[in-house]
């Protein structure tokens, strides 16, 4: 874009750019799959060499463009030759209706088995996103055919959830219409070019990329045979209400950066050893018995300081912590204690403040990445027609919740009823991090023991959480992080082997200093009480 001489950044154009800079880090980074998920890292030791591709395509690439199927209107087809590892494959890439854009990726080699990934917030990713890109390229390494969709619309044209505006429809397909679609088409597509179905689907997504996840086992049970779903957006309305539940008591007591390290620091000092290893972790919050009022130094009246909180501000915490009430009843689980300073620091090193930018605003008057996103659905998605002057601090929680339910019944992802998923043979693996500042992580595990009470007792047969202590949203903040989803799912689909625990590491400057096993819940690690708590050996899966 050019730059005229007569533009000038003032201060106020300076902080506004910054904050919307962060908030659209934010997102972007929940658009991945999982970044500390280390997809594929774990092949070598896989029980089935899914990496093996000595399939070859029945027809020429350029061929492919004169494939057709229900709702399709528009595709192309190019060979891409092989660079850095990534093999020569041909890209196909087309529109359904009404403006579905998707791609799949078929390597010249396969392995007979077909890989998808999400989207992250309101979705409209470029297809060309250098991050999506860089997932694709990981799965055509390893021999897979590869499907991607923007879901309906276009976010650098219709930012946030302003595509309805449009084209009404386009709620609909982003809700769960265009991933089904997609995956059908997609998967139709492997089979005429390569003369043969697929083997093995499979998903792996994270945050609203986890809704899409959960959303297909629930309503399209025949599209994956495995599903990751990591920190999934399973209550996309209910995380909105706490959204705005977070904001307006941030209006009332806002929290600064110097605050926030300090609550942080005070919620370790009192929790680390509450599972008796005083490791940098917090286990579990739910045990934690903080209350800011009482366990943070509390500032003189008239006086707000770096090294205290008002009383004000220990009530907003506690607000955040405790999650948004209705008719004096609690309505959503609110964030965890352990997650106020858990995010890597994306303009330098070291850890920044977990609920900056992403629950609280970094800039005064600017919008934190969560309160963006529920403004965005409370305006275009709940409300029909779209109301986009709709102001949040009109929102009464005692009566308004039901204005939200429409909008739930399409985009949540709630339903626990698992059963024809099971029937088929599907397996589901869904990761959170306990410390994650952006979904509340209880809202996953409150998924999974509503499904466990649905399901019956045999529900781990099909279906494991794993909680991740210190780990952030999808990925990050200060517990061993990195893992690889992907060959444990693909052990579990195709060789019947349920995951009793998946190994975890965190690194520092490129080198291992952490192993823990992450256990199935509701087990938790604990250490043997013999050799170093930094190794993933010396601990076991044992029942809380």
């Amino acid at each position: 874009m050019e730059m005229k001489s007569t533009m000038r950044f003032d201060r106020v154009s300076l902080v506004r750019f910054v904050a919307g800079l962060c908030l659209v880090v934010a997102l972007l980074w929940a658009a991945l799959p999982t970044a500390g998920a280390q997809v594929f890292a774990e092949r070598a030791t896989a029980l089935v060499d899914y990496s093996r591709a000595d399939l070859g395509p029945a027809k020429v690439c350029a061929s492919m463009s004169g494939f057709r199927a229900k709702d399709l209107v528009q595709l192309s087809a190019a060979p891409v030759a092989g660079v850095e590892g990534v093999p020569a494959h041909c890209r196909v890439s087309g529109l359904l209706d009404p403006e579905i854009a998707f791609e799949v990726s078929l390597p010249d080699r396969w392995n007979g088995r077909f890989y998808m990934i999400g989207n992250g917030g309101h979705a409209g990713e470029a297809l060309e996103d250098p991050g999506r890109v860089s997932q694709i390229r990981d799965a055509l390494k390893v021999g897979f055919a590869v499907a991607q969709t923007n879901t309906g619309h276009d976010s650098r044209r219709e930012p946030g959830a302003t595509f309805v505006m449009s084209n009404p429809q386009k709620a609909i397909d982003y809700a769960y219409r265009a991933v089904h679609l997609t995956a059908v088409t997609a998967k139709a597509i492997v089979r005429d070019y390569y003369g043969r179905k697929v083997s093995y689907a499979y998903w792996n997504s994270c945050s609203n990329g986890g809704r899409q996840g959960l959303i297909e086992a629930q309503r399209f049970p025949g599209d994956f045979d495995g599903i990751v779903a990591n920190a999934p957006w399973v209550d996309q309305t209910g995380f909105t209400i706490g959204a705005l539940w977070n904001q307006r008591a941030l209006d009332e007591a806002p929290l600064s950066a110097a605050k926030l390290n300090l609550l942080a620091e005070k919620v370790m000092a009192r929790c680390d050893a509450m599972d008796g290893l005083a490791d940098g972790l917090i286990d579990d919050p739910r045990r934690c018995d903080f209350d800011a009022a009482r366990d943070v130094p509390a500032c003189a009246a008239g006086v707000d300081e770096p090294g205290c909180l008002t009383a004000a501000q220990a009530a907003t915490v506690a607000r955040i912590q405790n999650g948004p009430v209705s008719r004096g009843k609690p309505f959503l689980p609110g964030f965890e204690p352990g997650s106020e300073a858990v995010m890597p620091n994306f303009f330098g090193g070291g850890v920044s403040s977990g609920w900056l930018n992403m629950i609280v605003s970094a800039q005064p008057g600017g919008k934190s990445a969560d309160f963006g996103l529920a403004e965005d659905t409370m305006r275009y998605l709940v409300h029909k027609p779209p109301k986009p002057d709709y102001d949040y601090r009109t929102f009464d929680f005692d009566q308004d919740i039901g204005m939200l339910e429409r909008w739930g019944t399409l985009a949540d992802a709630k339903d626990p009823d698992l059963g024809k998923f099971r029937r088929r043979g599907g397996k589901l693996l869904m990761t959170y991090g306990w410390a994650d500042s952006i979904l509340q992580p209880r809202m996953g595990i409150r998924y999974y023991e509503e499904a466990v009470r649905k399901n019956g007792p045999g529900t781990s047969d099909f279906f494991r959480l794993f909680m991740v202590p210190g780990m952030s949203h999808c990925s990050g903040g200060i517990g061993p992080d990195q893992h690889d989803p992907m060959t444990v799912i693909i052990n579990w689909v195709e060789k019947g082997k349920a995951p009793d625990q998946i190994i975890a590491k965190r690194t520092v400057d490129g080198k291992v200093v952490r192993t823990r096993p992450l256990c199935p819940y509701p087990q938790v690690a604990r250490h043997t009480g013999e050799g170093s708590i930094d190794a993933a050996a010396n601990f076991r899966c044992v029942e809380p």
